[in-house]
């Protein structure tokens, strides 16, 4: 958890819960449970019990001291939507970030059936016919063809943005489904890196930047991957692509 953050979409992150559980192919070789693992049992170390997860209530507030406006990714070492963290703690956070209205939040999950249902709960709680808060970007991951369902469920949200994180990239995608209309506003492509990493075909990345051209939809390389990702780099033919989204 950092007021900056090495990784190239976002400015910041915000961890008021750590560790997770697999669920999906994109999990195998996660990168935020190997760093959290290296320090299980070191008294203490904030991942002093590893990559279990832990809520931080003492956190909650830290985006308030933030007073330069930030893209803020919330949850870089967890999911805030996995089914251990209670509806309350979720308010919590959701308070923090209503309140925050200067900063831009960006929500990542595998989980998107519970975040749907959260949002459109708080939504009716709140009397809001459209999104609960304006500075708020929902996304999903999407790693293969099979859990395309993620991005369709994230498509039906209303949000100041709705994004795809298609990282670790380990198949083919076809987005034409969620793509077009305003559906998707923004889409993240990036391979595996670290010990064992899975190869990333060149072919499915231009697919899905060649969809996000036509589709007129903001499209960012992340990365190649690999073990040695720093030498990989992330330019695909000849250039880097960071384009961002506007936010509705």
């Amino acid at each position: 958890m950092s007021s900056s953050s090495s990784i190239e979409w976002t400015d910041a992150t915000w961890n008021p819960v750590t560790g997770c559980t697999k669920i999906s192919p994109g999990c195998k070789h996660c990168y935020a449970q190997t760093f959290a693992e290296r320090f299980r049992g070191v008294p203490g170390h904030p991942f002093e019990q590893g990559f279990d997860l832990r809520l931080w209530p003492e956190r909650l507030t830290l985006p308030l001291a933030w007073k330069k406006p930030r893209r803020i990714f919330v949850n870089s070492m967890s999911d805030l939507f996995h089914e251990r963290v209670p509806d309350e703690f979720i308010d919590a956070v959701f308070d923090t970030m209503r309140r925050a209205y200067w900063h831009q939040f960006q929500l990542l999950t595998k989980r998107t059936e519970r975040m749907e249902h959260y949002v459109r709960l708080r939504r009716r709680a709140l009397g809001q016919l459209r999104e609960t808060h304006p500075n708020v970007w929902f996304g999903a991951s999407v790693e293969t063809q099979r859990y395309i369902g993620r991005a369709v469920a994230v498509a039906s949200l209303s949000a100041a943005v709705r994004f795809l994180s298609c990282e670790p990239l380990l198949g083919p995608l076809d987005l034409s489904s969620v793509l077009g209309r305003g559906a998707i506003n923004w889409v993240i492509v990036g391979g595996e890196s670290g010990h064992g990493a899975r190869p990333m075909d060149i072919k499915w990345v231009r697919a899905i930047r060649h969809q996000c051209l036509d589709a007129r939809v903001p499209f960012f390389f992340k990365q190649w991957g690999g073990a040695r990702k720093k030498e990989a780099g992330r330019t695909l033919d000849r250039r880097t692509w960071d384009q961002m989204p506007q936010a509705v």
